[in-house]
């Protein structure tokens, strides 16, 4: 287990930058999920940890050795890439072991250690299959058999379960969390995919642009978003944000008019003034059907109802944005309807006019 620590790290083709300033410190043991946008830097960054990609500016440290000039093979870092990258002559036991063999590791050692691996990753069956031999999933462990066999300081993975379909997806998510159980390896993995990193992360690292939004556990990036990037990223269906205006601040609280003419009243805003421009976002779970005799907090125009079995997703419109409730249980709502809906007013967020959050009991 090693520590990471990212130090204003930057890298730059040409004359365009795509890390920029990148500060970002990994515990021995964690298991830290970058994600963000296509584009946004992340498999950059990884390729940088891996020594793939060269530093342009800024420092890495691991364990607090200066790794910026350190070969790939001198980092004790091991990376599994989307691509398999299996050699398809070899058997799962040969494809495991081959860097031991590279090594000259003693052949009876390689077997004990293929062993051992192959018994974690439930490969024992398989040792003497080929790749073409195996199904998608099966050849994902084995990529990563051969990884963590190195007994690597640190292990990057670089959006491995993107080739598998949905249900082999969630036994592999599976199956990296026992294996980060039974390891205890620091894991730095890249995903455009945010189930997989709410489920996995022990920290969560959001990236856009070549910079860091927020990084944090992934209930709190969920429940206190620093930014509207986040608060939107964060979550599917996304957040929705209606732009809006700070009617009146009363007692503490802030009255809150969007530019549709709905009204809201969220407590401990403090630091808002009338008139202050903002961004109210509301998750669609947030939303929920108004009941019978129950007052709805605004009353919306269906243009879309999507039926899951378990709960709907209402597609409707204000203030010129397409938002989405996602209200439990099955309804059928048809286009044009009016539909009244209440508001979890506790779990509201408001930001500012630069997408910043604005915190309730903020002074």
């Amino acid at each position: 287990m090693s520590s990471i620590t990212l130090s204003n790290l930057s890298k730059r083709f040409g004359a365009v930058d795509v890390i920029k300033g990148v500060d970002i410190a990994i515990e021995e043991g964690e298991f830290a999920v970058f994600v963000g946008p296509s584009g946004c830097g992340k498999s950059t960054l990884l390729r940088m940890i891996a020594g793939l990609e060269p530093i342009s500016g800024g420092a890495f440290h691991l364990d607090g050795e200066l790794m910026n000039d350190v070969s790939p093979d001198k980092r004790g870092i091991a990376m599994v890439f989307q691509s398999y990258a299996l050699y398809p002559h070899m058997t799962v036991a040969e494809n495991i072991g081959f860097s031991l063999d590279l090594k000259g590791i003693p052949k009876e050692e390689i077997r004990r250690r293929v062993g051992e691996v192959s018994e974690k990753l439930q490969l024992e069956a398989y040792l003497d299959r080929k790749p073409q031999a195996l199904s998608g999933g099966q050849r994902q462990r084995v990529a990563i058999g051969r990884a963590i066999i190195k007994q690597p300081r640190v292990i990057l993975f670089d959006e491995p379960l993107s080739n598998l379909d949905a249900s082999l997806r969630v036994q592999m998510r599976a199956e990296l969390q026992q294996l980060h159980r039974t390891t205890g390896a620091t894991i730095v993995y890249v995903t455009h995919d945010q189930v997989e990193a709410m489920t996995l992360a022990d920290r969560i690292v959001v990236l856009s642009g070549g910079q860091v939004m927020q990084a944090d556990h992934p209930i709190s990036l969920y429940k206190e978003p620093d930014n509207l990037f986040v608060g939107q990223f964060i979550g599917s269906p996304k957040m929705n944000a209606f732009p809006a205006r700070v009617a009146a601040v009363e007692n503490g609280a802030a009255r809150i008019r969007t530019d549709d003419g709905w009204e809201v009243a969220l407590g401990g805003f403090r630091s808002l003034n009338p008139g202050d421009r903002v961004s109210l976002g509301i998750r669609p779970e947030d939303l929920s059907l108004a009941g019978t005799g129950e007052r709805a907090d605004i009353t919306v125009r269906a243009i879309l109802s999507e039926r899951l079995g378990m709960e709907t997703y209402l597609s409707f419109e204000t203030s010129g944005e397409s938002a989405i409730a996602r209200v439990a249980g099955d309804h059928r709502i048809d286009t044009g309807e009016t539909v009244p809906l209440s508001i979890n007013l506790d779990a509201c967020h408001l930001f500012d006019t630069a997408g910043q959050a604005i915190r309730r009991g903020q002074i």
